[in-house]
């Protein structure tokens, strides 16, 4: 039994997590671990990630006393009512027992004997010397504070609990502030103070605001605030050239994208408001995982460039894949690594559920990518699909930073992606649950560093394009992802907080005061935000880039990619925590030939003139041009790939969702022959018609008692009325979950009326 009960005025009690570490390791090196089960009365547990670390570190059991009797305590000084101290504790214990569970399927473990001990954990801040002795095993690339630094810290917060004699005793506690900003509390780059500079500056176009929005956030983020405030342009290496000299602001914005926020997490005017303004910079925006409107779909001004696929759910169609400039595929999120998209179910509007092909009012989740693709070979075959799909688009593969990282994006740039993204572990739209939006990942300096030097010393790094996302939100942010390595760079937070976001945290509510992270269509009226205000953002922000170039001596950003050998660390670094941190390992540049390229210069071959729709569509002409039946049988051997697809997406290219002239399927036959048809759909046809009225829902197929066996036909259900027939529009009105107001547990649709449309 490991407990800190007794800690008093003299004794400050130890951290669990490190009392429980040493512990293990000890019996570890001893050998004598299997002999004894640790159970641990922790005083500083009270999050679900507390609870994970002790039991990832040895712990067989945990008991958070001070949560259990915070939580008795709020009950009886009326902070927490309507629910009986037991239960209370019930059901906070039931909440970190979920939560654990949680973070096993995260990383794919099913059971907690497997869990307990196991350290799927990465360190980031502590000295190699504490890792190595209290938590050997665990990855710590930079290393940071060691035991005098722990130390001090818990001196400094015994010190509050327990203030020297004769100091005004308090009984107020610490504010936090970790998950929305207080003003005693965490630092926030995002405060009021920068979100109105942000909005003032856009909203006004004033670039002079905008630069005291800039000078402010990175500012905080040298004072900790981010990694990357830790580093210092090493602005004499090269001569400085004019600021005219430098590629315009034009041709910077068109490496800038939008993060993958879906359609439903926030409202169709913040969304189109996005995509508007990147169509026009000559950007990308992107749709999320939640599919696209069709009237958007088709627009050149309101669709949006890259769209992304998780787990092929959520409107992901042919029509969809063919309208793309760029194909992305989630295989993890950066918000929330391990997780699946999550659209709670009071934001499954109507029109929501149309677009994703869902039912209204129902929750929609991917699960974690990993459950669906087990290996670097089924990537590669979907890479593959997607490809023949829509030969036209890159194909992106969205990854998250965290140890490990590059030797998968080494594998991902083999299995022939255009494009990979490196996702850092803050950001996200604020639909995340709490126990997700911290403790997963790590900052994406050290995911891009990584990745670009495992992808030149592999030879890879030439045919590949490197994306970087997370909390960009400066020039100075942009300049130091292009040094480590980037060529495109990702923003989600601050085009929202420039359309109107004022943080209030919560987006999985559908309560957004400002019209953005709603679908209520009494909320998005009060939406705000303009295509123009986010325009200037960028603009602001490639101009900001352009200075810092011509500082530097670079004309473009093209010859920035790369350069680590530009950033330095030593002037930087005064913040007394971050005097351990050494990040030459971020600032490394592998021994490179004479002339080798940091940066993709080639184009990936994918081997598309080889496909056997090649074939098929050259067969199936006439079919396609002239809409003359065709059938074509060819060989099908194991090493075609993908057969159908291209000669898929070419149909739908070319007649849209729904062919107006009949449509064409592809069936593979026995024996190895591949089949192409032309079906007609004429009017005149009897098996048509019984498609379209089995299509349109006018009763369900049954067999007629004056039919023989072989044959079918539509007829009611007795006891139903005709139109009353399932799917039939008479069963809408009784029985739809939205329209008929039947629902059981959906949302409240305002109006009182039927919701038809957005």
């Amino acid at each position: 039994m490991l407990s800190d009960r007794d800690s008093n005025a003299d004794l400050a009690p130890i951290p669990s997590l490190l009392l429980t570490a040493a512990v293990h390791q000890h019996l570890v090196r001893e050998q004598t671990r299997t002999q004894a089960a640790l159970i641990v009365e922790s005083g500083d547990c009270r999050e679900v990630h507390h609870a994970a670390v002790l039991i990832g570190y040895g712990a067989a059991a945990v008991n958070p006393y001070l949560a259990f009797e915070s939580v008795e305590d709020m009950i009886s000084t009326g902070a927490l009512a309507g629910v009986e101290p037991a239960a209370a504790v019930r059901n906070y214990a039931k909440a970190l027992g979920k939560g654990v569970l949680k973070i096993m399927s995260k990383m794919g473990i099913s059971t907690v004997s497997s869990y307990c001990g196991a350290q799927v954990f990465e360190a980031v801040g502590l000295d190699s010397r504490l890792v190595d002795r209290y938590f050997r095993g665990t990855p710590s690339r930079i290393g940071g504070v060691g035991l005098a630094g722990v130390h001090a810290e818990v001196a400094a917060r015994h010190a509050l609990a327990w203030p020297p004699a004769g100091t005004a005793d308090s009984d107020r506690l610490e504010v936090g502030g970790e998950y929305q900003w207080r003003r005693e509390g965490e630092l926030h780059l995002f405060n009021p103070e920068t979100v109105f500079l942000l909005q003032h500056a856009t909203r006004s176009r004033q670039y002079d605001v905008f630069r005291q929005y800039t000078a402010k956030v990175d500012a905080l983020a040298a004072q900790a605030g981010s990694l990357r405030g830790l580093f210092t342009l090493r602005t004499g290496v090269r001569p400085a050239v004019p600021l005219d000299e430098v590629e315009p602001a034009s041709e910077i914005v068109k490496r800038f994208a939008t993060g993958a926020m879906s359609y439903g997490s926030i409202s169709a005017e913040a969304h189109e408001t996005l995509a508007v303004a990147m169509n026009r910079l000559g950007g990308k925006s992107n749709t999320g995982e939640g599919g696209e409107d069709v009237e958007r779909l088709h627009d050149p001004l309101r669709r949006s460039a890259v769209k992304q696929i998780a787990s092929g759910r959520f409107g992901v169609t042919s029509e969809y894949l063919v309208n793309a400039d760029d194909l992305q595929i989630k295989m993890a999120q950066g918000a929330k690594p391990g997780e699946g998209g999550q659209l709670p179910g009071n934001k499954v509007w109507p029109w929501i559920a149309r677009t994703r092909h869902a039912t209204p009012g129902v929750g929609l989740i991917s699960p974690p990518p990993h459950h669906d693709i087990y290996s670097i070979e089924d990537l590669a075959q979907l890479v593959h699909d997607l490809k023949c799909v829509n030969p036209a688009a890159r194909v992106h593969v969205k990854l998250v930073s965290e140890v490990g990282v590059g030797t998968v994006a080494a594998g991902v740039a083999k299995l022939k992606a255009d494009v990979i993204l490196i996702s850092g572990h803050d950001g996200g739209t604020g639909a995340s649950p709490l126990n997700s939006l911290k403790h997963a990942g790590t900052p994406w300096e050290l995911g891009l560093a990584e990745a670009q030097q495992t992808l030149l010393l592999n030879k890879l790094r030439d045919r590949v394009t490197v994306q970087v996302d997370g909390q960009l939100k400066t020039g100075r942010d942009v300049l130091i992802a292009a040094l480590l390595g980037a060529e495109e760079f990702g923003f989600a937070t601050a085009p929202l907080i420039v359309a109107g976001c004022v943080m209030m945290r919560v987006c999985h509510l559908d309560t957004c005061p400002v019209g953005i992270a709603t679908q209520n269509p009494v909320l998005r009226e009060r939406f705000t935000g303009t295509p123009e205000f986010v325009e200037n953002f960028f603009l602001f922000l490639a101009e900001e880039v352009r200075g810092y170039l011509a500082e530097l001596g670079l004309r473009s950003i093209e010859e920035a990619i790369g350069q680590s050998e530009l950033l330095d660390v030593v002037p930087a670094v005064t913040h007394w925590k971050a005097h351990g941190l050494d990040l030459a390992p971020v600032l490394h540049l592998p021994e490179l030939p004479a002339g080798a390229a940091r940066r993709g210069v080639r184009a990936q071959d994918h081997g598309l003139e080889q496909a056997l729709d090649n074939e098929l569509i050259a067969l199936a002409r006439p079919a396609l041009s002239e809409g003359a039946p065709v059938r074509v049988e060819v060989a099908v051997r194991n090493e075609h790939r993908s057969v159908g697809a291209m000669l898929g997406g070419e149909v739908t290219r070319r007649f849209g969702a729904r062919p107006s002239r009949g449509h064409h399927r592809v069936r593979a036959a026995r024996h190895g022959r591949a089949v192409v048809r032309r079906v007609p759909a004429a009017r005149g046809d009897p098996a048509a018609a019984r498609r379209r009225q089995r299509l349109r829902g006018q009763g369900p197929l049954r067999r007629s008692p004056d039919r023989p066996p072989g044959r079918r036909r539509a007829v009611p259900r007795p006891g139903r009325r005709a139109g009353a027939a399932r799917g039939g529009p008479d069963h809408r009105r009784q029985h739809h979950p939205v329209r008929g107001h039947r629902g059981r547990g959906l949302p409240a649709w305002p109006g009182g009326g039927a919701v038809r449309g957005a």
